[in-house]
């Protein structure tokens, strides 16, 4: 059996607010950091083999946490990167509620594009193809990936057999655990949003328009082990 840890970054002051995408130079803030902490203590002596990450600055630093107890050398993969969400990346998510194309990327994500963007759909695959390759690199071992709120939505839909249009139903918090097993009879999920605590359980204001924002990016900072880029 192989397992895979999914770990969203930890947060930082684009939280909520902002769809930081790919914005270079969004860091952990102080909170962030201390979740990243606590999330490598939660993990304790579990034999993680290696250790993914995009390479975006929330969660290199997210990773570096979890490394440097361990030994561990980072391993940067663009592929399980944000979401491209092209001409949104940077806007305020209060402005984003109103924009015409936000109803289908709530209920018709699979055909809907974000302006000068990718697809949810395609993200889902890139995801999807770039943790079944790092699987097939560690047979029968535990790997940690840390990525972003919406792309592990995306890939836990796939493999628990959720149709795309149906992946904003699931909840991926800040510094959270998703755990994949991958057994014979194919995967199985373990773990979702695991946080540890019952915050994530809190009532939070509710969204003007539709439904909730997606759960996209954040931050990064510290000093960081040996990187290798894959």
């Amino acid at each position: 059996m192989s397992l895979l840890l999914l770990i969203r970054h930890g947060t930082n002051d684009w939280v909520h607010g902002r769809l930081a995408g790919w914005t270079p130079g969004v860091h952990l803030n102080e909170e962030g950091w201390r979740q990243a902490a606590l999330l490598s203590e939660r993990l304790g002596d579990l034999p993680i083999s290696a250790i993914y990450t995009s390479p975006l600055e929330r969660c290199v630093e997210t990773a570096t946490a979890i490394a440097q107890p361990r030994g561990l050398t980072l391993r940067l993969v663009e592929q399980i990167g944000e979401v491209r969400y092209g001409d949104w990346q940077g806007a305020e998510l209060k402005e984003l509620y109103k924009h015409e194309l936000w109803p289908g990327v709530q209920h018709y994500p699979s055909g809907t594009r974000f302006p000068n963007g990718e697809t949810l759909g395609e993200a889902q695959m890139r995801m999807v193809q770039a943790l079944d390759q790092l699987r097939s690199q560690h047979p029968n071992q535990i790997i940690a990936v840390v990525s972003h709120a919406d792309i592990i939505k995306l890939a836990t839909a796939y493999y628990i057999g959720m149709h795309l249009d149906l992946f904003q139903r699931l909840v991926i918090n800040p510094c959270s655990l998703t755990a994949l097993a991958f057994e014979r009879m194919g995967p199985r999920l373990l773990a979702l949003n695991d946080s540890g605590s019952l915050e994530h359980l809190r009532p939070r204001p509710e969204a003007p328009a539709s439904s909730a924002a997606p759960s996209s990016s954040e931050a990064e900072g510290g000093p960081h082990p040996e990187q290798e880029h894959v």
